[in-house]
């Protein structure tokens, strides 16, 4: 216990330590506060009108998908954090203090929430803006904002291993954006799945990223009224498969990372 005690004690400090960047690197403050209101303002407005959403709105379609878009990417941050500390040496130095193996990957994890919470309000305040409304209870939209968390939190042990394992900023960045951007967009984020091939289609609705969506649309109440009922598993019981993913990715990447990590550090 008191091991497990000092691991979050120690991962705490690392995690301010993160968030402290925010203000001291200008590019990351772009991202998470800048990126989100480009994002809702282009889809919104640019893309809003040539998509149609039967018996909805398509700015109410659209935001869940995009809130999941971006934290899916701002999990990018711990990947690229991590491997940025390596090529530096900080990890050397972290090593030549007093504190726990584990406490790097829960802190670098763990801030990556904060960035991700924190374009997920500045993107619901634009989304509000640009006429999105929440039409459930506070305690169901709460549910969905942390779902979404959960689910980016997840994702960040993957990034966190691959960080590790390839301590390449450059790499992390153009692997990322291989895999995440075809993963995002290939899923119910921004057009309706009926609108897709079949093969695709079949790949979307089995997607997490989709499943993240659709209980996020669930919980915030923008599913439109008469809109069918989903066909598979998955999407018929969104917020259970999207935890089932969550513990897939913890259960098999967190020990991965934390193995990848001592490994790193004998070097």
């Amino acid at each position: 216990m008191s091991q497990l005690m000092t691991a979050l004690g120690d991962g705490a400090v690392v995690a301010k330590r993160n968030v402290i960047k925010i203000k001291r690197v200008p590019e990351i403050l772009v991202f998470v506060l800048l990126s989100p209101i480009m994002f809702v303002l282009l889809f919104a407005f640019v893309f809003g009108g040539a998509i149609d959403v039967a018996g909805g709105s398509y700015r109410e379609f659209l935001i869940a998908g995009i809130l999941a878009q971006t934290v899916v990417f701002g999990a990018t941050f711990t990947g690229a954090g991590l491997a940025d500390d390596m090529q530096k040496g900080i990890i050397d130095r972290f090593r030549s203090l007093p504190m726990s193996r584990s406490a790097v990957l829960v802190g670098r994890t763990s801030s990556d929430i904060i960035y991700n919470a924190l374009s997920i309000t500045i993107m619901s305040l634009t989304g509000l803006l640009v006429g999105w409304a929440i039409r459930t209870s506070f305690w169901e939209a709460a549910a969905g904002f942390g779902l979404l968390l959960l689910f980016a939190y997840s994702i960040s042990w993957i990034m966190a291993y691959i960080g590790l394992l390839v301590p390449s900023v450059e790499v992390i960045n153009n692997a990322s954006f291989m895999v995440i951007f075809p993963l995002t967009f290939v899923a119910n984020t921004f057009v309706p799945l009926e609108t897709m091939p079949s093969a695709l289609q079949t790949f979307a609705e089995w997607n997490p990223v989709s499943a993240v969506t659709q209980a996020a649309r669930e919980l915030f109440g923008n599913i439109p009224p008469g809109t069918p009922e989903p066909t598979v598993w998955s999407l018929q019981n969104p917020i259970l498969y999207t935890l089932i993913w969550v513990v897939i990715f913890i259960a098999i990447f967190a020990p991965l990372s934390i193995r990848q990590y001592k490994r790193a550090a004998r070097r």
